[in-house]
């Protein structure tokens, strides 16, 4: 069961066709457009177009990336659907991983052939434009498959357990949606720092996921209270923070789970929004709230480096696993959307271009 749902354990895997190639498609056939995903109005993954759009040229400061694999984030949904909005009509996606095609004359640090990370917009297409601190260089043995699978959600877990909430050896962190592409890093890089670690599921088959991922305990919210178990784990006390990526349907919970003098960190919203709070209600354990957004910890060039190299660290030590759970055609992004917010699925989406 765990090889069928984990098609692809990631590690590191064979490099692609060679940049020349990709050079002589984009310059020698003198393509003016590209295949890409575009929402011209918000709605539900119905409103997802796969079309021909013209490609992005560099200008004096920016890069052109061919994207070969994209990732596939539940924050897709929210702009897609307008939770999230942003102008239309729009290429969704916010993370590719490819070769550098085209270098402005102001770009310094970059050039034609490189293998790239980017974590930006617009990479639900074959071409993506690019500013240059937004794209990190990949060495030959990083697939992209990898760096596509881990940048989003790898730093987004990263940044909480470092700086949301750092996590101690002997610490009980609550994390919901445990079998989730997020959840499953939290549950790894938690128990790497010594965590005892909770994760809430929803069907016994991911109970056993995030078992094996780093998970001591599980609670399957389809058959127990998580206040009442994670009381009983905790002795009374609760935990020393609450990872909630689930929103509208796990808040309540997550104050009630958490300590005294604990943290509560929202970061997701599969279930809905988080409604308005009185703030006050905090005060009854003098909670800490945070709701962090990941590219406010990305605005230099310094921290950039910081996060993607301590990312690639626990990558190449072994510590974090990235897992796969299926890579569609880019022409598909519709069914991937129906499964991730189907809340099927377990580890990470993707898209071949």
């Amino acid at each position: 069961m765990f090889k069928t749902v984990f098609k692809r354990p990631v590690v590191h895997l064979i490099r692609s066709p060679s940049s020349l190639l990709y050079k002589q498609t984009l310059y020698t056939r003198n393509m003016s457009t590209m295949n890409a995903v575009v929402v011209e109005k918000h709605g539900g993954p119905e409103v997802l177009q796969y079309k021909q759009v013209p490609i992005p040229k560099a200008d004096q400061k920016n890069l052109v990336i061919r994207n070969h694999i994209i990732g596939v984030n539940y924050i897709d949904t929210y702009h897609r659907s307008g939770l999230y909005p942003l102008p239309t009509p729009l290429v969704v996606g916010k993370e590719s991983a490819g070769e550098v095609v085209e270098v402005g004359p102001g770009v310094t640090n970059f050039k034609v052939g490189d293998r790239v990370v980017y974590l930006g917009g617009d990479t639900y297409a074959e071409y993506s434009k690019a500013e240059p601190i937004s794209v990190v260089k990949l060495s030959d043995n990083v697939s992209y498959e990898t760096a596509a699978a881990s940048v989003l959600q790898g730093l987004t877990a990263w940044t909480m357990v470092r700086d949301g909430y750092p996590v101690k050896k002997g610490d009980y962190i609550l994390v919901h949606a445990a079998a989730g592409g997020v959840g499953l890093l939290l549950c790894q890089m938690c128990k790497h720092l010594g965590a005892h670690v909770i994760g809430t599921v929803s069907s016994n088959e991911k109970a056993k996921i995030a078992l094996e991922n780093g998970a001591e305990f599980v609670i399957n919210t389809n058959e127990e209270n998580t206040v009442e178990r994670v009381n009983e784990i905790t002795g009374g006390l609760g935990c020393h923070a609450v990872l909630d990526g689930v929103g509208k349907a796990t808040f309540s919970d997550s104050l009630e789970a958490v300590r005294r003098l604990g943290t509560v960190i929202s970061f997701g919203n599969a279930s809905g929004t988080v409604p308005p709070i009185n703030i006050a209600i905090l005060s009854k354990k003098n909670v800490k709230l945070m709701r962090p957004a990941l590219y406010n910890y990305l605005g230099s060039r310094e921290e950039v480096n910081k996060w993607f190299g301590e990312l690639w660290e626990l990558l190449e030590a072994g510590h974090i696993k990235i897992h796969i759970h299926k890579i569609y055609d880019l022409k598909d992004a519709k069914q991937a959307h129906l499964d991730i917010e189907s809340r099927k699925t377990t580890g990470k989406l993707l898209l071949k271009a």
